[in-house]
């Protein structure tokens, strides 16, 4: 990556091209660069150009190859002069890569030394995972029983939380499914597993409470089979979770049900009070890293830093999952060399082969998922937004893959397929095994979740200034020559320890929240 000028005051004209053989660079003075603006190597601009959008900085022919990020992003749909704003009606956006023929583990992670020393204070659970937080959560069945938890919790924040000071909050795990679906049709095994694995995440302490309507098709039972809930050795817990259903007889009237779920939750408590965070390693760390609201500036700032910090993760023993197959599907090859074996690459063909088709069937063209925003940003299609979402995933080998609901079974660097989707990737996340998340955003989104911490990224200095009190990290000093790359990178990671021994994010502090958000691919009855 070259900054022009990187030395020079922050006021005079900047543009950052990613490498050598880029025919464009992105503006990156705040507020974009007016018409005959003058760069120190003497390039000079034939029209505005918009922060974060490229100029061209040679002629390039019609039918000519655009390259940023050495890749070829296009093809100039006619003559470009040097100079010239390169603006999305300009660029015909290349086929996608065939999922044949790709390098299959031929890239290798950089010779490293493995990180020690690095600690945190977390939660051990009974299954050997560790929490970030103490929380107990309130899984729901059926979508028509939301409205009834969602009074319980907030009852149940006012009156019985502040009785145990040891727990952190109390959530709802409310969603759309459960009933009015086709239970046994392929694919929905997807959101059951993922309700069930988000229900076990290791920030809810090893237990489960649910709260059920009685005539739904997601029965209790088919969502916990016995034995389901991890126990402690010793232990006289039966390995099913703790249940309320509204339509059973003792219950008359709303207050009853009420009663019932404050009464269940009250016990449930009372166990996650006595839990005491206790110094781990590292290595218990499971981190999700995701973008939304991207901009060009998140491939060369923040989802860089990302990089950097998820390979310190990686050395330091750790899990870092990485995402969104609808933004990484145009670098498949760039996935497949870094597999750590031919099964790792399989695995991750399989899961673009299911996307493509799934786009297929529903009539969709891939460069759908570039939107409106990401546009503004001067992200120009699918491709070139690809290359920057990629780099959130550093440079170690990536040694295993996980299909959508499916739950962690090994650490490392970690390909969990799920849809770009901030919520549903998000939620498949957690079902993943997740007990801390990282979100990078260029245009900006108040996104959060209830059950883990979310370390809000900003990719540029003016989202930072503006949003000061949602953005956690300020990646945008990259782009500004105030810091390098590995400078945010450590400060990330260093982050990472502080939040999961307990320090408060802004998402945290706001309470952004939202619902979880299934994946289901199955037929609606």
């Amino acid at each position: 990556m070259t900054v022009s000028s990187i030395s020079r005051p922050l006021s005079s004209p900047l543009y950052i091209r990613m490498h050598d053989k880029d025919n464009v660079a992105i503006v990156a003075n705040d507020g974009g660069l007016p018409a005959a603006t003058v760069f120190p190597c003497g390039l000079s601009l034939l029209e505005h150009v918009p922060q974060g959008h490229k100029l061209a900085l040679q002629d390039i022919a019609e039918g000519a190859a655009i390259n940023r990020y050495n890749v070829t992003i296009g093809y100039a749909v006619r003559a470009i002069p040097q100079g010239s704003w390169v603006e999305e009606s300009l660029i015909r956006m290349p086929p996608a890569r065939e999922l044949v023929d790709l390098p299959i583990a031929t890239v290798h992670a950089p010779n490293t030394e493995p990180l020690e020393g690095y600690t945190f204070m977390g939660y051990r659970n009974a299954d050997g995972s560790v929490g970030t937080r103490n929380i107990l959560a309130i899984t729901t069945t059926v979508q028509c029983v939301s409205g009834v938890v969602e009074h319980a919790v907030k009852r149940i924040k006012e009156e019985l939380l502040p009785k145990y000071p040891n727990v952190d909050d109390v959530v709802g795990l409310e969603h759309t499914y459960g009933c009015g679906v086709a239970i046994d049709a392929p694919n929905a095994n997807i959101p059951i597993r993922t309700v069930r694995n988000i229900s076990l995440n290791p920030n809810f302490g090893g237990q489960a409470m649910v709260v059920s309507l009685g005539c739904e098709k997601l029965q209790p039972t088919r969502l916990f089979p016995k034995g389901s809930i991890p126990i402690k050795k010793g232990d006289e817990g039966s390995g099913e979770p703790a249940l309320v259903c509204l339509q059973d007889q003792v219950h008359v009237g709303f207050n009853s049900m009420i009663a019932s779920i404050m009464n269940t939750a009250e016990k449930q408590l009372a166990e996650l009070d006595k839990r005491r965070r206790e110094p781990c390693p590292a290595s218990e760390l499971v981190v999700g890293v995701q973008c939304g609201g991207s901009d060009a500036f998140s491939g060369v700032t923040a989802n860089p830093a990302v990089g950097f910090a998820t390979d310190l993760l990686v050395r330091a023993g750790a899990t870092v999952m990485f995402s969104e197959v609808t933004e990484v599907r145009d670098g498949i090859d760039q996935l497949t060399s870094r597999a750590a074996n031919p099964e790792v690459a399989a695995a991750m063909i399989r899961e673009m082969a299911w996307y493509d088709d799934y786009l297929k069937r529903g009539g969709v063209d891939r460069s759908a998922n570039t939107t409106p925003g990401n546009k503004k940003g001067g992200l120009s299609n699918i491709v070139e937004k690809a290359m920057g979402s990629i780099v959130k995933s550093g440079s170690s080998t990536i040694s295993g893959v996980l299909s959508p609901g499916d739950k962690l079974t090994q650490k490392g660097l970690i390909y969990a397929a799920t849809p770009a989707s901030d919520f549903v990737c998000g939620t498949l996340q957690l079902a993943a095994g997740m007990n801390l998340h990282v979100f990078t955003t260029g245009r900006g989104t108040p996104y959060g979740l209830a059950a883990v911490p979310v370390i809000k990224v900003a990719t540029r200095n003016d989202l930072a200034r503006r949003w000061n009190d949602l953005m956690d990290i300020n990646a945008g000093k990259i782009a500004s020559g105030e810091a390098t790359i590995a400078d945010v990178g450590w400060e990330l990671f260093q982050m990472l320890l502080d939040v999961a021994s307990g320090k408060e994010t802004w998402a945290e502090h706001w309470k952004l929240h939202n619902a979880l958000v299934l994946f289901n691919p199955a037929p609606i009855t």
